[in-house]
């Protein structure tokens, strides 16, 4: 059964994040690429520093040709009258995609984001084992280049029900170029998603702030979920 959403967004409705990748391997972004090795060991020395406040906890999934990083990113809020708050910009669940250039090395200057918006999430976390899922976006809808870049996202069964593939596709005219990442996920990793998808969903659609979260910090853009490096905030479109 195949689950396709058309999804149209204008810029204006673009979430921003940054990777794994960029958050732990700076050494390695400097020449292009990111390692495995890099980031694991960035990550212990980290972890022995005094907190900053800012969290970066993203699931990756490496694999032979390819890894895929995905982290949540938290909505923010404007003040309407003292007191309350308004969804100024809505959360999504952002997926980077990296090729590989050789064992355990991604070239960074390639990757390619795609932001799930809370239906395609909920999408998602409704598959079933034989479900296929697809999804498209338009990043410059409604501007003088929409249909110039193309992105579709599909998530497919693997033929021995092992696993999904799950394969991210852009087309750009302007570049005049067409990128191809495909990332196999095992049925192990497939469950991790969708439990994280759903634990992260009430907090991208903001109602973790309904529930009993502090006005005050959701209106300085602060969140008990991992939140992006402001030096280090990435488009979706980044790349048109």
């Amino acid at each position: 059964m195949m689950k396709q959403a058309r999804t149209l967004l204008s810029r204006s409705l673009c979430n921003q994040s940054s990777s794994l990748f960029e958050g732990s391997s700076k050494s390695s972004a400097s020449r292009g690429f990111a390692t495995w090795a890099e980031s694991s060991a960035t990550k212990r020395a980290d972890a022995a520093k005094p907190s900053s406040g800012r969290v970066f906890a993203p699931y990756a999934i490496f694999k032979g040709r390819a890894a895929l990083s995905v982290e949540p990113v938290l909505p923010t809020f404007t003040k309407i009258e003292p007191g309350n708050l308004r969804i100024d910009r809505r959360g999504s669940v952002m997926m980077t995609f990296m090729p590989a250039v050789s064992e355990r090395k991604y070239d960074w200057e390639k990757k390619q984001l795609f932001a799930l918006s809370p239906t395609e999430v909920g999408s998602v976390i409704s598959m079933g084992p034989q479900d296929s899922s697809e999804f498209f976006h338009d990043p410059s809808m409604k501007s003088s280049n929409a249909g110039q870049v193309r992105k579709s996202l599909s998530i497919k069964p693997l033929a021995d029900s092992s696993g999904y593939f799950f394969q991210l596709s852009v087309t750009d005219n302007i570049q005049n170029s067409n990128d191809r990442i495909v990332v196999p996920v095992s049925k192990a990793e497939f469950a991790v998603l969708k439990s994280a998808f759903s634990f992260a969903l009430p907090h991208i659609l903001g109602w973790d702030r309904i529930t009993g979260g502090d006005i005050g910090m959701a209106a300085q853009g602060v969140a008990s979920l991992p939140k992006a490096d402001p030096m280090q905030l990435e488009l979706e479109w980044g790349k048109e």
